[in-house]
C-alpha cells in the first residue's frame, strides 16, 4: 500500500492503508483560497454561523453580568459591603474581559458581535437584579454565575470537536465563572 509522502511544503495525501487516518486533501486545497476569510477555512463547516450565535448570545450574558455586577458594587451596602462591593467590581471587570474576549472572537468567526443594548436582556442566560439588600445581590450573582456555568458546560459539549479554539476560550471563562461562584457561596455562608 501506499503511504503519505511529507514534503518540505505540502503533504500529499496518496491511497491510505485501511484504517488508517489521512487529511481531507479537497479542504487543503481549498484552504488555499479565499484568502480573505483569515482563519476561516472550510474545516468550520456548515456550523460556523450556530457557533457565532452561541457567541453572540454568551457575549449578552456576559454585558448583562456586567452591568448587575456594578450596580451592586455602587449600591452595596451593610456591614461587609465595603469588601464585597470591591469583590462585586473585580467581577464585572473580568465579566467584561469575558465580553471582549467574545466578541474578538466572533470578529474572527467572520461575524459581527451584537452590542445591541435593546435586545441583550432577551438574550443574555442570565438576569439583571437591582436588589437592595446585600444578600440578596450576593445569591442573584450566584444564580446567574450557575446560570451562566450551566450555559457554558452546554456550549462546551455542543461545540466539542468543531471548533477547538472557541471551545478553549469558553473553556478558560467557565473556569473564572466557577471560581466566582464559589466565592459567592462562601460569602453567602459568611
Amino acid at each position: 500500500m501506499a503511504h503519505q509522502k511529507k514534503s518540505t511544503n505540502t503533504i500529499h495525501a496518496v491511497a491510505a492503508e485501511p484504517g488508517r487516518m489521512e487529511l481531507d486533501t479537497v479542504a487543503m486545497e481549498a484552504a488555499k483560497h479565499s484568502l480573505d476569510q483569515g482563519s476561516i477555512t472550510p474545516h468550520y463547516g456548515p456550523w460556523r454561523e450556530d457557533i457565532i450565535q452561541l457567541l453572540n448570545d454568551s457575549l449578552a450574558t456576559e454585558l448583562v453580568c456586567v452591568l448587575r455586577y456594578k450596580r451592586h458594587h455602587f449600591t452595596a451596602q451593610g456591614r461587609a459591603s465595603a469588601k464585597i462591593a470591591e469583590e462585586f467590581l473585580v467581577h464585572a471587570n473580568e465579566e467584561s474581559a469575558h465580553a471582549d474576549r467574545l466578541a474578538q472572537r466572533i470578529v474572527q468567526l467572520g461575524g459581527e458581535p451584537n452590542f445591541a443594548p435593546d435586545s441583550l436582556s432577551k438574550r443574555s442566560h442570565a438576569s439583571y437584579d437591582d436588589s437592595a439588600d446585600l444578600t440578596d445581590m450576593i445569591r442573584a450573582n450566584l444564580v446567574a454565575e450557575r446560570v451562566a456555568i450551566e450555559a457554558y458546560s452546554q456550549i462546551i459539549a455542543m461545540i466539542g470537536d468543531k471548533d477547538s479554539t472557541t471551545r478553549r476560550l469558553i473553556e478558560d471563562i467557565l473556569s473564572d465563572e466557577q471560581e466566582h461562584a464559589e466565592e459567592l457561596k462562601d460569602w453567602l455562608g459568611a
